[in-house]
């Protein structure tokens, strides 16, 4: 085999490890839908990134048409040089997990992301009716940034360069993810199952 073919398909194997997740969705991850669904969804997102925001809707109708056969994960990728309240809004989220409103904050986060400064995250705390001491306990503990941490480090390790990153599968997605072509993308998906 000529040196160019066996390099071409040295860089086409090396592609393959490089837009892998790393590491796989396990329990430590926040994931919405069937624990077994066919397609399994993550984001690598910002809680203050516009293009996020601009996903927010996307997904949420997404994850209502395809039902139990999405499995949709949330995976924290500030990126503070650009947008400064994002690891404080990621590490409020992962602060109402302790109380079991992730997703309400989640949502929440990405509903008001035009203030997410300490006051703005407080009224959605108390919007959300949590438990205000517990959260401003909770807010200061060093395992939630380390969670906000590993998992920027995660998204940085399976090749994300940018907000919001989504993975099919275990597999980095670059196309479109406007919702008429990435819903029809994911469709396919599933008729090939």
């Amino acid at each position: 085999m000529a040196f160019s073919m066996r390099w071409k398909k040295c860089q086409k194997i090396k592609k393959l490890f490089i837009d892998m997740l790393k590491p796989p969705v396990s329990e430590k991850d926040h994931a919405q839908g069937a624990k077994n669904a066919p397609i399994v969804l993550v984001e690598y997102g910002d809680y203050q990134c516009p293009h996020c925001g601009h996903a927010y809707p996307i997904l949420k109708k997404i994850q209502k048409q395809l039902g139990d056969d999405l499995k949709f994960v949330f995976r924290n990728f500030p990126i503070e040089e650009s947008h400064p309240n994002a690891v404080q809004a990621a590490v409020a989220s992962e602060a109402a997990a302790l109380q079991n409103k992730y997703w309400q904050m989640h949502d929440a986060l990405f509903e008001h992301q035009y203030d997410l400064s300490a006051e703005g995250i407080l009224s959605l705390v108390l919007n959300l009716k949590l438990d205000v001491k517990q959260f401003a306990s909770d807010i200061q503990k060093e395992e939630l940034f380390q969670k906000v941490e590993d998992d920027f480090e995660s998204g940085v390790r399976s090749g994300v360069n940018g907000t919001p990153g989504f993975f099919i599968n275990g597999r980095q997605y670059y196309d479109n993810w406007e919702y008429d072509y990435f819903l029809n993308y994911l469709r396919g998906l599933l008729q090939l199952k």
